[in-house]
């Protein structure tokens, strides 16, 4: 039975009123099912801030976070015994399931061979070759975070090209990065209003402008002063925004014209394929960054750089005084365990195969999901970026980060996202991302389709909810 299409500024006052009733209802239902979880959150005794071991554990719209006991494959069970199916993944630092035989293996022969040595393991050597030939670039070393890891390529361009200026893009994230937490308003590069410490005007040495829009890039890097351009290949922070056609090939050609280097960041859009989303365009970037998933959650991220950069930074080692001190790396960068699990997972986890399960039930769920939508009479889109999808409150795909924050809605994306949980799949918090994991099986994709359907039927109040 087909369904008469809702317009977006027409039902949004109604679906923010019904997500409303549903958070108060599934918020109750959340705390009934996990006493263990509660009490232990809310024991005065702990040391924690806030009782979590990051503050923003508490960020979630569920009353408190659900306490985790066992992760295995794509299945998490809180110590209130509850089951969920994970297609959250530690926001892709699970990618490809919660311990992967591989690298189990690996950290249990690490264990006996020493952890860290402050030297290259026998790992080293394979591990820069499997990196040049996945990635294309000829040059790697490795860190903790990618955090650290474009800290570190920032650093880097800035010494080769001899300019301060980062270019980011609105409603980007590059981690914990200080240049890059910025916002776009009113045309000015502005520090992010929620910063805590923030000492300095972020905007003086970072230009920020919209995806997608080649004349501000083109206006920003005239100037001839940036050193680089930092930039996800797919936005994955504001929200899922592709790049539109021909977009990074202007990128690409506006950064050399102007002799800026390109750094692309693939730490989520490596769930692309085997290479990232830059093997596939052909971005052919000066400097590359993946962190999470590329270990198999063991904290390890790579940094890559091109022929032309490695022979620079050589020539400018050469002409320092004194031992380290470059502001690039940490003791525990590079370590033996780091280099041990990245080479399981270059070799063994992130395989072709293993792309293949993952896009399959990627397909399955975006068609599952568009098909829902199109019953619920909901005029919304789904964005893809190989085994990521998401669904976004708009009738077209966004092309920037006003078009996003204009078609988000905090209160729906909550109802959402904890009427999911209580039916058995977790999605991430913002923007109920989902992640597709090869361990993920047929049954699990459809049933997600299928909580999916009963959340829209309550969301849309309809007959059939």
């Amino acid at each position: 039975m087909s369904r008469p299409q809702y317009e977006l500024s027409g039902v949004r006052a109604q679906l923010e009123q019904s997500a409303a009733g549903i958070l108060e209802t599934e918020r109750a239902l959340f705390a009934s099912r996990r006493p263990r979880s509660e009490a232990q959150h809310q024991q005065s005794e702990s040391g924690l801030f806030d009782g979590v071991p990051q503050h923003w554990m508490l960020d979630w719209p569920s009353p408190f976070p659900a306490i985790i006991e066992t992760a295995s494959g794509v299945t998490l069970t809180d110590i209130d015994g509850n089951r969920l199916t994970d297609l959250c993944l530690g926001d892709t630092g699970a990618m490809f399931g919660h311990g992967p035989e591989p690298v189990l293996k690996a950290l249990a022969n690490a264990g006996t061979r020493g952890l860290t040595t402050m030297l290259p393991s026998s790992d080293a050597h394979v591990v820069g070759r499997l990196l040049a030939e996945r990635f294309g670039l000829p040059r790697w070393q490795l860190a903790a975070t990618a955090s650290d890891a474009n800290r570190f390529a920032i650093r880097v361009a800035r010494a080769v090209t001899g300019r301060a200026k980062l270019l980011v893009f609105d409603g980007c994230y590059h981690g914990a990065v200080d240049d890059t937490l910025v916002d776009l308003v009113d045309g000015r590069t502005v520090s992010r209003r929620n910063l805590l410490g923030q000492v300095r005007d972020l905007g003086e040495h970072t230009v920020s402008v919209p995806f997608n829009d080649e004349a501000a890039l083109a206006a920003a890097l005239a100037g001839n002063d940036i050193a680089c351009v930092l930039a996800e290949p797919v936005m994955t922070n504001c929200g899922m925004i592709l790049p539109d056609p021909g977009f990074h090939t202007t990128l690409r050609r506006l950064t050399r014209e102007a002799g800026t280097l390109l750094l692309i960041d693939e730490t989520h859009t490596i769930s692309t394929g085997p290479g990232g989303y830059t093997r596939m365009p052909g971005l052919e970037p000066d400097l590359m960054v993946m962190g999470k998933p590329i270990g198999g959650g063991i904290p390890v991220s790579v940094w890559g750089m091109t022929e032309a950069i490695s022979d620079k930074l050589h020539v400018i080692r050469r002409e320092q005084s004194g031992h380290g001190h470059s502001g690039i790396g940490t003791t525990l960068s590079g370590s033996a365990i780091q280099l041990a699990c990245l080479r399981a997972c270059l070799e063994e986890v992130m395989t072709d195969d293993a792309y293949r399960v993952m896009n399959a039930r990627a397909d399955r769920i975006e068609a599952g999901f568009k098909a829902v939508i199109a019953e619920s009479g909901l005029d919304w889109t789904v964005s893809r970026v190989g085994a990521r999808l998401e669904v976004v409150f708009s009738p077209r795909p966004v092309r920037n980060a006003a078009e996003a924050r204009a078609a988000a809605s905090d209160t729906i994306e909550q109802a959402v996202h904890l009427s999911m949980l209580n039916l058995g799949y977790l999605l991430t918090p913002f923007h109920n991302m989902v992640l597709v994991s090869p361990s993920l099986s047929t049954e699990e994709a459809d049933g997600l389709v299928g909580a999916f359907a009963k959340v829209l039927a309550r969301l849309t109040e309809r007959d059939d909810a």
